[in-house]
């Protein structure tokens, strides 16, 4: 990054964070600037260092009409992620609390334990019709923090109880912990997980997802979750054009190698704040690179950094994004990752037994 940030306090040092700002957000009257208040008093340098509020959940599903999603109902254990994937569609999400999409969402952080409790109650109720469940659509269920707070092993927890159908998309590693509830799930055909991989340059993934797992540890656990029988789809997401797309049918390969079953894509999407945060970030990073990864984007998006058309925000549109799909469709049909994968079940679905029940006779 070229200058001197004005959105940050002098002392503070980043480590291993994703944004290289703190841009105030959308809705916000003012914008943040850090200035010298004439003392000349030295500041110890100090880390920016993550904080986790908790929140009481009033409600756990989300629902959705999208035509672009393959699903209507959907959990966030999280707000914000500690990943701080540079690229994060779900950035802009922060700028609801009063808070930056840029530093804020990697480092000031939301839990909300009880959501287990809250999302039971949701789907015991009278008309309730099941269909699956998606963790893991907006933040990582799976970021740092879970080890401590574990509000997404709440999520799976009810998820086993009540045998609900159940689709995870993550990075993170820590899912292996729960294999002692997604592995029956899965025996079931109750659960399927999509790991993010964007790219194997192990450098690449450190500047761009500096907080989520290697691309190698990555790989290993889709190894070991297909071994332990649950059903892996690779998710190459994002594509960054002129970036990570030359990658795509080595991820593909390492992934079905690794045991992945199925397989998808997306383009990079740059919504609202993320445009700026990633177009810096190109700058500073790969200075080499950033005019002709912008100048495909804009092709994608005729002109623009971002189109958030139903059926264009995911692939963008022109011969950049047909190249990669053309690409995608001959690799995953030489690898054999296009045999199509069983719907989730919804008949097992039933409340579980609670103590003092009568047992059936059947």
């Amino acid at each position: 990054m070229t200058g001197k940030d004005t959105t940050l306090r002098p002392e503070l040092r980043l480590r291993a964070r994703g944004a290289l700002a703190n841009e105030s957000g959308r809705f916000e009257p003012g914008r943040r600037v850090a200035e010298d208040d004439g003392w000349d008093l030295v500041e110890e340098e100090r880390l920016l260092e993550t904080e986790v509020q908790v929140e009481r959940p009033r409600s756990a599903l989300n629902w959705n009409k999208s035509p672009d999603l393959p699903f209507d109902r959907s959990v966030n254990p999280y707000r914000g992620c500690e990943h701080g994937c540079i690229y994060c569609f779900a950035r802009p999400t922060h700028a609801y609390l009063n808070l930056s999409p840029g530093l804020d969402f990697e480092t000031r952080l939301i839990a909300r334990p009880g959501i287990g409790a809250v999302l039971e109650r949701e789907i015991g109720r009278k008309g309730y019709v099941v269909a699956p469940l998606a963790l893991g659509t907006n933040t990582d269920p799976y970021q740092p923090v879970e080890k401590t707070y574990r509000v997404t092993r709440e999520v799976v927890q009810v998820m086993h109880d009540w045998q609900h159908p159940l689709a995870i998309t993550t990075r993170g590693a820590l899912i292996e912990r729960d294999l002692d509830l997604l592995a029956p799930m899965a025996a079931l055909g109750l659960a399927r997980v999509g790991i993010t991989v964007t790219t194997l340059d192990a450098g690449l993934a450190r500047a761009m997802e500096p907080r989520a797992p290697t691309p190698a540890r990555r790989l290993e656990a889709i190894r070991r979750l297909s071994v332990a029988g649950v059903p892996v789809r690779v998710m190459v997401a994002p594509v960054i054009p002129g970036l990570t797309d030359p990658e795509l049918e080595a991820i593909l390969s390492a992934a079905r190698d690794a045991g992945a079953v199925a397989a998808s894509w997306i383009m990079l999407r740059l919504p609202l704040e993320v445009a700026p945060l990633v177009e810096e970030w190109l700058r500073a990073r790969v200075p080499g690179r950033a005019e002709k990864v912008l100048a495909r984007i804009r092709e994608l998006h005729g002109g623009k950094l971002y189109d958030a058309q139903w059926g264009r925000r995911m692939r963008g549109e022109g011969i950049w994004s047909d190249l990669v799909a053309q690409r995608f469709d001959k690799a995953v049909a030489r690898l054999g990752l296009t045999v199509p994968q069983p719907p989730l079940r919804r008949d097992l679905f039933r409340p579980p037994p609670r103590a003092g029940d009568q047992l059936s006779l059947f």
